[in-house]
């Protein structure tokens, strides 16, 4: 009998800075409606309902400018909302022509965040 195969169970990106840990740590807590977990140096942990990030201070603009992630949401009308006033530059809220609505933001450190409405 084989053993039972593992389960993939969360994923926690690490999202680059780009600015200092405390700058990203007041984005992200004060727009975006992040709690802070835990920090460390040159590390945090936050979450938001039951989305985690791991952010990392880390001046590579490279790679935060090449680092895209998609969040499943419900109720995308109201997120859109809360987050059009924000320090970023917020995309509009639209259906895709893959049959998705959502929307995109791209935060101060380059990484760019899409949003769509999480059905089911």
């Amino acid at each position: 009998m084989a053993p039972p195969r593992a389960a993939l169970l969360s994923i926690t990106p690490m999202i680059p800075t780009c600015v200092s840990l405390a700058d990203a740590l007041t984005f992200y807590k004060d727009q975006m409606g992040f709690s802070i977990l835990w920090e460390a140096e040159g590390m945090a942990g936050i979450s938001r309902d039951s989305v985690s990030l791991l952010l990392v201070e880390n001046d590579n603009r490279q790679w935060a400018e090449n680092a895209s992630f998609s969040f499943g949401v419900a109720n995308l009308d109201a997120l859109y909302e809360e987050y059009r006033g924000i320090s970023a530059r917020v995309g509009p809220l639209e259906m895709k022509f893959w049959g998705r609505r959502e929307f995109h933001m791209v935060v101060p450190s380059g990484v760019c965040f899409q949003f769509f409405e999480k059905n089911g």
